[in-house]
């Protein structure tokens, strides 16, 4: 369809009868922290805490009768699947949501509770979507597409029109996250229609940015794996007509890490007590990141609070992080002599800092190597304490952005394993389902000894696991072959310089 043909569809939207014109409001602290007015458009408030609704049931209440009766079908693993539940719930039709096998129970009750029925199918979104598709076909169901679909595309450009509307004055930008492209896409549409000044920019995670590469690549292009940890957004391809409209008319793609977006929910949460999941802090990392680049001062700025259904036991793991994405923690490798008193002459070199971690072990007669988490301010303060500790003729390294470090090396520092010979050290994203560690042993080769495995839950759908195995040089083809049949994303780490301080 024509892009001017989305402002008539927007204006004309009906999403009222399940969704509330939620708050526009200024996020003090944050806007002090940053020197901008930030104001934040809180989907998180809607009766399913995401904006998903909006577009969900405008793309149900524009269907005939005829075709309602029916039923609808959608595959979605959480805030799409509750939108249509609640919206099949108030239109009085049947809903069939598919539903990944990885799905935590806490989404499917859910889902249930709005009496839609669910099925469980495929270990993925794109799985739960292909049998969907077959299943609607099946029973004569309509497809509620979660993103591709110009009526949900309009559903959710109803945001920018109550933006406008609750903030007449001056905005410099709207940041907004990207999954598929369905929001962004009603809200530029909208924007750029009538107040074309203002800039309208995506925010990606940097583990699934599909639309940004799109861009690039002036083609859709299918991402191989994505990251799970903003699983709201986890799109391995954007949609068609989404596509279309980002690339006329939004302004840019910021792509941010793991980090940064739980240093978001944490700057949310400082300033509205409320904790929203990873990908409704999106927006924020983008805007703090787009401040960051820019050096932009005094400007308003607006992000999309997209939505606050965070699994409990995720918020561990957004505690630990959020400091380091908000660079208030620093983690260092520091060797210092191992004898009588260079333990408390190194702690004198800390100063008054806070001690947030502290991890030793011995394991050579000369050199004790010590992992440390240390409070500060800024990476200023952070590469200030490594130049203070090398004058003093401490080795120091900076593992503040190291990965290995951060999900492991804190939690296994316990000492090197001399006789493990061949050893070679991979990261792996294991799906959080049963099987999932007999799958690996099993396509492993049983000449392979595992010399190491460390296994954290962040309360995610995957597990992060560290492995070492021992692999004979003349193994590495067999090797290569074994990681395409497991399939799982995985990031060599041999040559990291955390394991050669700390487990090599």
């Amino acid at each position: 369809m024509k892009t001017n043909d989305y402002l008539e569809r927007i204006l004309t939207a009906r999403v009222y009868d399940v969704a509330i014109e939620t708050p526009f409001e200024l996020a003090p602290a944050l806007s002090a922290r940053t020197g901008n007015r930030v104001f934040l458009k809180r989907e998180d408030l809607q009766p399913v805490f995401s904006f998903k609704l909006r577009g969900a049931y405008n793309k149900m209440a524009h269907l005939p009768a005829a075709v309602l009766k029916r039923g609808v079908i959608a595959a979605s693993a959480g805030n799409h699947a509750q939108g249509v539940a609640l919206a099949a719930q108030r239109l009085s039709c049947r809903a069939t949501i598919v539903m990944p096998v990885t799905t935590p129970q806490i989404k499917i009750a859910a889902v249930k509770a709005r009496g839609a029925t669910v099925v469980l199918r495929g270990d993925s979104y794109d799985e739960a979507y292909a049998h969907a598709r077959v299943l609607g076909r099946r029973r004569r169901l309509t497809f509620v597409h979660p993103y591709d679909d110009p009526d949900v595309i309009a559903g959710q450009g109803t945001i920018a029109m109550e933006i406008l509307r609750q903030h007449p004055g001056d905005i410099h930008a709207i940041f907004v996250a990207i999954g598929g492209g369905g929001l962004i896409g009603g809200i530029a549409a909208y924007v750029k229609r009538l107040r074309p000044g203002i800039k309208v920019i995506g925010v990606e995670p940097e583990d699934a940015d599909a639309m940004y590469r799109s861009l690039r690549a002036g083609r859709r292009v299918r991402l191989a794996q994505v990251g799970l940890f903003a699983d709201g957004v986890a799109v391995k391809q954007v949609g068609r007509e989404t596509f279309r409209l980002c690339r006329e008319l939004v302004d840019g793609v910021i792509r941010v890490d793991t980090d940064a977006i739980c240093a978001a929910i944490k700057d949310v949460f400082e300033d509205t007590r409320v904790v929203l999941e990873p990908a409704g802090a999106l927006a924020i990392a983008g805007a703090k990141a787009w401040i960051e680049r820019t050096g932009a001062r005094g400007r308003t700025l607006a992000a999309v609070a997209s939505g606050a259904n965070m699994n409990f036991d995720r918020l561990r793991f957004v505690a630990e992080e959020a400091e380091l994405g908000e660079k208030r923690e620093a983690i260092l490798s520091v060797t210092i002599p191992e004898r009588p008193g260079s333990f408390r002459r190194f702690c004198s070199q800390i100063g008054a800092r806070n001690i947030t971690e502290f991890n030793y072990r011995y394991a050579d007669p000369s050199a004790a190597h010590v992992f440390v988490g240390v409070q500060v301010r800024d990476r200023d303060e952070t590469r200030e304490l490594v130049r203070r500790l090398r004058r003093r003729g401490l080795k120091t390294l900076d593992f503040s952005d190291n990965e290995l470090a951060k999900l492991h090396i804190r939690h296994t520092v316990g000492g090197h394993a001399p006789t493990a010979d061949n050893e070679i050290l991979y990261r792996f994203e294991f799906p959080e389902r049963p099987g999932a560690l007999v799958k690996f042993l099993t396509a492993m080769n049983s000449d392979w000894n595992i010399s190491l495995f460390h296994y954290r839950n962040h309360g995610a759908d995957y597990g992060r696991v560290l492995v070492g195995m021992q692999v004979p040089p003349r193994d590495q083809r067999k090797f290569r072959a074994f990681l395409a049949k497991v399939g799982y994303p995985c990031h060599a780490e041999t040559r990291n310089p955390a394991y050669k301080q700390f487990l090599g």
